[in-house]
């Protein structure tokens, strides 16, 4: 046997010969199995294991009209935020016996809605994690396929959100126990769900704490844009006591500004992040950070795109996971005036 013949792929007319049935019983053997025989079927898969034959999956689409696979996309890869969404996403398909596949949309909502109009045809289902896109185009989005959101809420579809309002709380009274009386929220992309509802549970709880709340940005939830944010902060003056930093990775970046900058953390001024990606209790000084169960979420959104294969519920839900505040050595007591 020549090379060449050694790496030909067997196909469904080469299992139908070895088993003696025509090419349409192979074929309804794994995609309608009901309908053949149970002899029959057991004959069949025996042959194609032993040929090393499996469907194509793209024929299996065609005639099952589902192609067994859910595709997540994130704004930005290379945040360790989403690490968490994408390794229970991925759990939980594996599970399900899906393939996930995984789309980074670079925080461009036009790119976002480029991949949903690509990737559509080809998926049962869409898991849109921190989607940057108006909520009419979510919805115009999810009328094909189900569409399931993680931190981020959308009116008619399901989605998975961390628990803010407590959240914000934990962080709130964390700084007024330590002395604090203002803090500066240093805000992400303006088209962040999450950012809002950060900046809004922050503002509410100092209200009731009677501490003073104040917003700089837009910025890039990266480092590099922690490195401008931390230059806005300095100059913010005595507001700036506390920063509460849109996610670790802006905090990040504030925290190598500041100390590039003579600015001690957390004697002269304390930062608090969102996430509690891993990296956060490894700089150092080590970061408090209000912390997101992303894997819990990514494995809920597949799990709730699957089930909306079978039926798409009357009333979608707002699954929301708890929160919890990570005290670690970038927060400390109000410096004294």
């Amino acid at each position: 046997m020549s090379r060449r013949e050694r790496w030909v792929r067997p196909t469904i007319k080469d299992v139908a010969r070895e088993a003696g049935v025509a090419t349409s019983t192979v074929s309804r053997s794994f995609t309608r199995p009901e309908r053949v025989n149970k002899g029959t079927r057991e004959h069949v898969l025996l042959v194609a294991e032993r040929l090393g034959y499996a469907p194509n999956p793209a024929a299996r689409a065609l005639e099952t009209g589902r192609s067994h696979t859910v595709a997540l996309l994130v704004p930005d890869i290379t945040n360790p935020y989403f690490s968490g969404v994408i390794k229970g996403a991925e759990r939980a398909a594996h599970s399900a016996g899906l393939t996930l596949v995984l789309g980074d949309t670079q925080e461009n909502p036009s790119l976002e809605a480029q991949m949903l109009g690509r990737l559509g045809p080809a998926v049962d289902g869409f898991v849109l994690s921190a989607s940057r896109l108006p909520d009419a185009d979510l919805e115009a989005a999810a009328r094909p396929v189900p569409v399931v959101l993680v931190n981020r809420a959308a009116p008619g579809l399901e989605s998975v959100v961390s628990d803010f309002d407590s959240g914000t709380q934990q962080i709130v009274d964390h700084l007024a126990s330590l002395g604090h009386r203002s803090f500066v929220f240093l805000g992400g992309p303006a088209e962040s769900w999450s950012g809002a509802r950060r900046w809004a549970g922050l503002r509410a709880a100092g209200r009731r704490r009677g501490l003073k709340a104040r917003r700089l940005g837009p910025y890039l939830p990266t480092v590099s844009g922690g490195l401008a944010a931390a230059d806005a902060a300095v100059a913010a003056g005595a507001d700036a006591t506390a920063l509460v930093c849109h996610n670790d990775m802006l905090a990040i970046g504030v925290l190598r500004r500041l100390a590039a900058r003579g600015v001690r953390v957390p004697e002269d001024v304390s930062v608090v992040g969102f996430d509690d990606i891993f990296t956060s209790a490894l700089i150092s000084p080590s970061l408090t950070t209000l912390a997101e169960r992303t894997e819990e979420a990514g494995r809920r959104a597949v799990e709730t795109v699957r089930r909306h294969e079978l039926q798409r519920p009357a009333d979608p839900m707002v699954q929301v996971l708890p929160t919890e505040l990570r005290i670690r050595d970038s927060s400390g007591p109000a410096p004294v005036p």
